[in-house]
């Protein structure tokens, strides 16, 4: 049963996997989780959600990703300027964006938190808002949404924190939609990877 709620729009999902991992100091994509990889579990996540169409854009050690990774399903994107932050990442994916696209999700490669619930209650919970993002207990967190109207702008942003920015400079029309718990852990540092190991999902549940 798809988790995108039943909608004459049609809905993208970004998962954004192309980071370096220069903090970690090893692919973060590769990273055993649950029965498989970290990246394995999040497109696994995003492809539940049954998505008109499945975006992953990858960049650092995109071989590796492309031979352990199963990424059936997805258009994947191969973003050459990675370092240059998640935004080069989202301005690549928007080129292979189906023109019939009207919302996109963004997704977090590192985020294994997210569920299909998380991104069902986004899209139910949005509204007409052009932006909506995950409200969490302790403050505002991805996935986040965006109508067709800011596409054109998705594609022009630069940094790493250009979509946050997108977001704040959206004030009240922005939808910050209810979400129960924390804002999930993204895998940065091997802290952080040993904190989501210790949770149900990374041992398969």
């Amino acid at each position: 049963m798809s988790a995108v709620p039943a909608s004459d729009a049609f809905v993208a999902g970004l998962v954004l996997a192309a980071g370096g991992s220069r903090r970690l100091g090893e692919p973060k994509q590769l990273l055993p989780f649950g029965r498989a990889t970290l990246l394995d579990h999040t497109v696994a996540t995003a492809r539940a959600c049954c998505f008109d169409q499945l975006l992953v854009a990858i960049g650092g050690a995109a071989d590796q990703v492309r031979e352990h990774v199963d990424l059936s399903g997805a258009d994947v994107v191969v973003n050459e300027g990675y370092g240059a932050g998640c935004s080069s990442s989202i301005g690549a994916a928007m080129e292979a964006l189906d023109p019939r696209a009207r919302l996109l999700v963004l997704l977090l490669g590192d985020q294994p938190g997210v569920t299909p619930d998380t991104v069902a209650a986004l899209l139910a919970g949005r509204g007409a808002a052009a932006i909506a993002v995950c409200r969490y207990d302790d403050g505002p967190g991805h996935p986040f949404c965006f109508s067709r109207e800011l596409f054109a702008t998705l594609r022009s942003l630069h940094g790493d924190k250009a979509v946050w920015k997108l977001v704040a400079a959206g004030g009240d029309g922005v939808a910050r939609v209810p979400v129960a718990g924390p804002v999930p852990i993204d895998v940065d540092t091997r802290a952080d990877y040993e904190a989501i190991r210790a949770t149900p999902r990374a041992a398969g549940a």
